[in-house]
């Protein structure tokens, strides 16, 4: 069963372990941590069989989200749980009343790329050399009007349960 519900304290190791799999210059442990004590941030976690197996981080601020970080386990890729997390974000972000989405990814990161076209997103600009490993640049993206896109995919709603209660409690 796959369930999407918000990270917990006592989730941080395995989402730091994905991080880490993930990404070349990974947040630190530290740094995730400080995110369940921000209020501005919300993280979800999505569960395959009770096993974490990916994350996504996301400041909500007045009526944008901006997506900081997202990464399903190297083992899980290619299944569509990229999509199911991203379509669980936005209802979170809306339901704190976010009307549009926002996040960078890197310019070569083409899989990425094209999960977020099916997801609405389209390119608004680019940061040059953003990313200071490699120098690459990110591209801008941005989905104006999530709720369309939530609408458009509810049939993604189906395959796994969301929990709001522990977002809306602050836990």
């Amino acid at each position: 069963m796959i369930t999407v519900r918000a990270m917990t304290k006592s989730d941080v190791k395995p989402v730091y372990e994905i991080e880490t799999l993930s990404f070349r210059t990974p947040w630190s442990y530290r740094s995730l941590m400080g995110e369940l004590k921000n209020r501005v941030a919300h993280y979800t976690v999505l569960e395959k069989d009770e096993e974490i197996i990916g994350y996504c981080g996301m400041w909500v601020l007045f009526e944008e989200a901006h997506i900081t970080n997202i990464a399903i386990h190297p083992e899980h890729r290619g299944n569509g749980y990229g999509k199911q997390l991203l379509q669980a974000s936005m209802r979170v972000a809306a339901s704190f009343g976010a009307e549009m989405m926002t996040l960078e990814v890197r310019e070569h990161n083409t899989v990425a790329q094209r999960m977020y076209d099916e997801m609405d997103f389209s390119q608004q600009g680019r940061r040059k050399r953003y990313y200071t490993d490699t120098g690459e640049d990110a591209l801008l993206l941005w989905n104006r009007n999530i709720m369309q896109t939530i609408e458009k995919n509810a049939c993604l709603n189906e395959t796994y349960l969301l929990q709001f209660d522990s977002f809306l409690k602050g836990e």
